[in-house]
């Protein structure tokens, strides 16, 4: 358990613009930033940040919170794990309790995935660097292969000793559980026996975005063909290989800073070129390329630039996976290495300005490098040309950007000796095709016209300002940015300026006096808060509900206090008189008390009707008609004079 103090330290410390921006390229919008959100799909960027609040929302898909929420969501952590991340990012020492079994058999099983990832790390490490196989056997292959003691200490590798169950017993000793062994899939089990899947193998380590490692690669060092050269952790719950990149966790500063993102196929091109100093390098680990990969790369650039080893038919079986990339409006660069190349071997043979000069001078637009590809192959074949002219349309077709399109229509009409004319009527009937398939599939008719939307999550609902909990959410809203603020009262005999109170003094007090509750669960949550506050003479800040364990309660704070819009700076230097909430504060929090008094009134009388139409006797009609008469004349009251209303029902 982490300790209140240190909690707080680690809220005050962290700048949430520099959390986000680990996994979000942030741009700079007025006092806020902007960016493409990583919890939906789109490519208007909708995702605020507010340094300044230490908040962000995303106003495409409502997702809102503070850094430790974003943690939570992102990396899918629980409370005290994103703490703990957080803590370590900041150099934050994090004391705790010592947990109790009990306290330990509590966690989830996601986090036990990730703990037992994290000893097996450990082990595969120093055995590499501490045992004597380790060095002599895995060590020694690595320095043949030039990777420096920095860059294996970096990047964790490791080694698995060659006995065949070496690890599963070790786990086993300390305390690890068998069905996580195998869940991991660190361990398989035959004939009720464990036995290590990695034995014998040099060890690569794959982390998340955020550093965890959710699974392993191992490749063998023997030549025996009868064993595959790498095996991989299966599919679990916090490993997804379609969804996962090899280095990015190391990656993505360089890739942000560079603004290019170099894709490669394996764990040793990634780490080759790091070690050249191009460090923007990730992997897909010899998967085909993922949407969802295009997707977590996107969230850091828009260019990405695919290193290839030379080998026509592997280029054109990746062709789909680059026309993926191209859909998601992003620039594809492609580079080829010489024959018997790759990016590994290209990397170790030469000085690292040279293997940086050559991607830059060698790099090469994806579409025109495909056009140049296939039409070698059409060989003066006019119906292999047809069928090229089908293909580059087609990749064409799926960029987003019509200026965009139109450029490559020209530059391919050049390249192919066709009319620029004769592509663009082929493209306009693909792009006809696509919008009557889409059409039929959601049962409009043809001549419908549906744009494609952009942001593909379902739309945040603002609060709705009439409903009955609207009145709630003001006064909550008040309370939450304002609460410690000071109001000045009116009253008989007072100094002109007024006396002086808290804002939730004086709301708390009111509450209390009408007997007004909350009926909206979580709006009742916060005002309890503050009405502990008060009687302690201890109210509670904007941050302690920014950042509260509670989610519901957290994030229900952003949404009320997040604001996309602020007042130009024009504004003020060109000495126009401003009139801002906070300089008629009082003004604000007397209208939302009186308008939750008005809602309480009409909740009441609205009450006394429904009993006045099954009141069975003339006297008890009398007495609800003399109730609902002395509610009436409140109601009016207080809408005429505190809300400047006329009641005429």
């Amino acid at each position: 358990m982490i300790p209140r103090d240190t909690i707080d330290t680690i809220i005050s410390t962290v700048r949430i613009e520099e959390v986000i921006g680990d996994f979000v390229v942030l741009r700079r919008r007025g006092v806020n930033m902007l960016g493409l959100c990583p919890f939906h799909n789109e490519k208007t960027p909708s995702f605020t940040v507010s340094p300044a609040k230490g908040i962000y929302k995303c106003f495409g898909c409502g997702k809102a919170g503070n850094a430790v929420n974003f943690i939570m969501e992102h990396e899918h952590f629980s409370y005290p794990e994103a703490l703990k991340y957080l803590a370590r990012k900041y150099n934050i020492e994090v004391e705790e309790e010592e947990q109790t079994p009990e306290q330990l058999q509590e966690l989830n099983e996601k986090e036990s995935l990730y703990n037992l990832n994290q000893f097996a790390q450990q082990f595969f490490s120093r055995t590499l660097l501490e045992t004597n196989e380790g060095k002599a056997v895995g060590w020694s292959y690595l320095r043949e292969r030039g990777i420096r003691d920095d860059i294996i200490q970096k990047f964790q590798l490791g080694f698995s000793p060659s006995a065949w169950d070496a690890f599963s017993q070790h786990a086993a000793k300390n305390g690890y559980k068998k069905e996580y062994l195998i869940k991991t899939g660190l361990s398989l089990e035959k004939e009720n026996r464990l036995y290590d899947r990695f034995h014998s193998r040099i060890i690569f380590p794959i982390h998340s975005a955020s550093g965890r490692v959710i699974g392993f690669g191992g490749r063998i060092l023997s030549a025996e063909k009868t064993h595959a050269k790498y095996v991989n952790s299966p599919e679990s719950e916090i490993y997804n290989k379609s969804k996962t990149l090899y280095g990015i966790f190391f990656a993505k500063n360089a890739i942000i800073s560079k603004d290019n993102c170099y894709l490669v196929e394996g764990y040793t091109d990634v780490i080759s070129l790091f070690q050249a100093g191009i460090e923007n390098t990730v992997a897909s680990s010899g998967t085909s390329l993922t949407l969802d990969q295009i997707r977590m790369i996107r969230r850091y650039t828009t260019n990405i630039t695919i290193l290839y080893d030379g080998d026509p038919a592997g280029i054109k079986a990746s062709f789909r996976g680059i026309d993926m990339i191209v859909e998601q409006a992003m620039n594809v660069m492609i580079v080829l290495f010489p024959n018997g190349e790759d990016p590994d071997s290209f990397a170790r043979k030469n000085h690292p300005d040279e293997v940086d000069r050559f991607i830059k001078e060698n790099a090469v637009n994806f579409i025109l490098f495909k056009t140049r590809l296939l039409l070698d192959e059409t060989r003066n074949d006019p119906i292999k040309k047809a069928g090229l002219i089908k293909e580059i349309v087609n990749t064409i077709a799926l960029i987003p950007d019509g200026i965009s399109r139109s450029l490559y229509i020209h530059e391919c009409s050049a390249l192919m000796t066709v009319s620029e004319q004769v592509l663009m009527v082929e493209m306009n009937k693909i792009l006809r095709a696509r919008l009557k398939k889409s059409l039929k599939e959601e049962g409009s008719e043809e001549n419908e016209i549906i744009p494609e939307p952009e942001v593909i999550a379902e739309p945040q609902k603002d609060f709705d300002t009439d409903s009955p909990g609207s009145q709630e959410q003001e006064i909550i809203r008040l309370l939450l940015l304002y609460g410690q603020d000071i109001i000045h009262l009116k009253m008989d005999n007072a100094a002109d300026t007024g006396v002086p109170v808290m804002v939730a003094d004086y709301v708390v007090h009111v509450l209390l006096r009408d007997e007004m509750v909350f009926e909206n669960p979580v709006f009742g949550k916060i005002y309890e808060f503050y009405l502990d506050g008060v009687r302690k003479d201890a109210i509670p800040d904007r941050n302690f509900f920014l950042t509260h364990p509670d989610l519901e309660l957290s994030q229900t704070a952003v949404n009320l206090v997040f604001s996309p819009y602020e007042l130009s700076k024009n504004w003020y230097k060109n000495n126009i008189l401003i009139t801002t909430e906070e300089s008629r504060l009082l003004l604000h929090v007397e209208h939302s008390i009186h308008a939750f008094r008005a809602r309480k009134l009409e909740k009441m009388m609205t009450e006394i009707r429904r009993k006045l139409a099954n009141a069975e006797t003339a006297e008890e009609q009398t007495i609800l008609m003399k109730q609902l008469g002395e509610l009436k004349k409140q109601s009016i009251r207080i809408n005429r004079e505190g809300l400047g209303r006329i009641i005429i029902k």
